[in-house]
């Protein structure tokens, strides 16, 4: 599969990545895509997995392309070539993508808030942006929006519809990975209680201020991203039948062995609560593990990086810096970086995401949208 160097890559091809939404997004149920009698409203905190301009706000830049090159034809402030995640998710349920709380120029919050930011992690607390750090925004926001609302405010969240939002939250795959930085894996293991915790205080504030509908991704395949595989030191025994790093995915799965017990746990402390805890890790893994059959090549090579096969990643020239390459056919990698995922591997995780296949108990955000 052949590279080009940047100032010469073209968009990709309209009708591969029509044919991919084509073939797998009509394999929902029909009423994944629902009309809410009201505006639904959604609240989301997470890390660059669902950063929609958080940070490309907060420091005052944006990112370079070719990143935005697919639906946007520019950069859009997420590190994809296209939409994530929360953006497909927001489709379906037929409202505005969401706005993040940084977003200080002609914000519309009026269908919720996204306080995800690149980077962000459960610890440590007090740092920018840590889900601690997003929560307390999201207090404060609470606390202002409702009475802004009654001097004449507008573009903001009334105080019944707090009750009534959807809370999303998908964090904890930093946590993971700046521990293999300077950890072995046992103390790795160590440490992921006390990223739970950080979880689960986070859904404990959000309820004692009237939040009622949770839904709470698992991490991913940490062991599968091109960036792990090319910076960190294996041998053979290390990789599974896929190519991944087996150490990485097994901390990820512990990490989500926990966290679904927190979920199982909320649901029973807390009162006419709802959390569906969503299985991320095995939607991501089939579809590295099983590339081919979606239509996807090289599954754990960057499409935009430096280096070529078989990861096509250079930590020193990043996607979108000088010296990067970009792959002809983008809607045929899953990888867009080596660290975040192209767009046509983001519908495909969100139409298995919406099948409910994934999600315990099985709702989806149908579900939610009726209960707005």
């Amino acid at each position: 599969m052949g590279v080009v160097k940047v100032g010469r890559y073209p968009l990709v091809p309209f009708f591969t990545l029509y044919m991919i939404l084509f073939l797998y997004l009509p394999l929902l149920p029909h009423s994944v895509h629902c009309q809410c009698t009201k505006t639904p409203i959604i609240f989301n905190f997470g890390d660059s997995n669902s950063d929609t301009g958080g940070y490309a706000d907060g420091v005052g830049l944006n990112f370079a392309p070719p990143n935005g090159r697919t639906y946007f034809h520019q950069p859009a402030r997420r590190l994809s070539d296209g939409r994530l995640m929360i953006d497909f998710l927001c489709e379906s349920l037929n409202t505005d993508y969401l706005t993040p709380y940084l977003n200080s120029l002609g914000p519309n919050f009026t269908n919720g808030v996204n306080f995800a930011i690149i980077g962000s992690a459960t610890l440590p607390r007090y740092v920018p942006f840590s889900l601690f750090v997003q929560v307390s925004q999201f207090l404060r926001f609470r606390s202002r929006s409702p009475a802004l609302m009654l001097n004449g405010y507008k573009d903001l969240v009334g105080n019944e519809d707090f009750e009534n939002a959807l809370y999303t939250i998908d964090i904890g795959q930093n946590d993971l990975a700046a521990s293999f930085d300077n950890l072995t894996y046992s103390q790795v293991i160590e440490r992921i209680p006390s990223f739970i915790t950080e979880i689960k205080n986070a859904i404990w504030n959000i309820y004692e201020k009237g939040g009622k509908k949770f839904w709470v991704h698992n991490t991913g395949p940490l062991g599968c991203l091109p960036q792990k595989l090319a910076l960190l030191a294996r041998n053979a025994t290390e990789l599974d039948e896929h190519g991944c790093l087996q150490p990485l995915n097994n901390a990820a799965k512990t990490f989500n062995a926990q966290l679904r017990v927190l979920c199982e746990q909320l649901r029973r402390e807390l009162i006419n609560v709802t959390i569906v805890y969503v299985d991320i890790y095995s939607i991501k893994y089939d579809l590295i593990a099983n590339a081919s059959n979606y239509g996807f090549e090289s599954p754990l090579m960057a499409c935009c990086g430096n280096g070529g096969p078989p990861y096509n990643y250079n930590a020193n020239i990043n996607c979108g810096r000088t010296g990067y390459t970009v792959c002809h056919e983008g809607s045929k990698f899953i990888s867009w970086d080596g660290v975040h995922y192209t767009e046509a591997a983001n519908a495909i995780f969100t139409s298995k995401i919406l099948s409910t296949h994934y999600s315990t108990p099985q709702l989806s955000f149908n579900f939610f949208c009726n209960n707005m």
